[in-house]
């Protein structure tokens, strides 16, 4: 089975027939949504033929959750980027603002590849890859126990489902103003979790994301 996200090949072909193919399905996706794209449009975009296709992916789904790792790294490294203390309810991290600017820069691909709500091959790997990262985070500072798994779960759905609802336009807002609601109902999260015994922040009441 060809992986569904790339994992960094060795072979330096590979790694450019997949960027050629990644960068074909972002560009379809800018021009109608990826329920409506086909594999012989992507090859056709891409310049390789059907059968690479199929050597590297095993259907559009596969290639457009790999299309979609890059901007899930940096989303997910966005509401992670402070170190120490980390910054108040009105002052999300800058990386966040600027991660919200990207997405809006190119939300037709965005809007095509995440489901209203959070669903889509996007959404299903941002929720994936930012509980993950939370849980990561969490299980460092928190006592076994303390519900991390339901805070890890809250702030991926809360995260994925708003951004979606933005792309989709169900929000009306600039990335700085939806930079700053998403932080402080992420800190929400957390001080409600504190405030019924699961686990008191190490930071104060107002530690979000970790």
């Amino acid at each position: 089975m060809a992986p569904a996200v790339t994992a960094g090949s060795g072979d330096p072909r590979t790694a450019r027939t997949r960027g050629r193919l990644r960068e074909a399905l972002l560009e379809a996706c800018e021009e109608q949504p990826l329920d409506r794209v086909s594999v012989s449009e992507i090859v056709r975009r891409a310049g390789v033929g059907r059968a690479t296709f199929y050597l590297h992916y095993d259907d559009l789904r596969a290639l457009a959750v790999d299309a979609c790792a890059e901007i899930v790294r940096q989303a997910v490294d966005a509401l992670h980027a402070w170190d120490g203390a980390p910054p108040g309810p009105d002052a999300p991290p800058a990386e966040l603002t600027g991660l919200l600017g990207a997405v809006r820069d190119r939300a037709e691909v965005y809007r095509s590849l995440l489901g209203a709500g959070g669903g889509g091959p996007l959404g299903a790997l941002l929720h994936e890859e930012l509980r993950a990262r939370s849980l990561a985070e969490l299980g460092r500072r928190r006592p076994a126990g303390t519900g991390a798994d339901v805070i890890a779960s809250a702030v991926a759905g809360l995260f994925a489902g708003v951004l979606a609802d933005w792309v989709h336009e169900r929000i009306d807002a600039t990335p700085a103003q939806l930079a700053g609601k998403i932080w402080r109902m992420l800190v929400a999260v957390h001080a409600t979790a504190a405030s019924h015994g699961q686990g008191t922040p190490t930071a104060g009441p107002s530690t979000p994301l970790r």
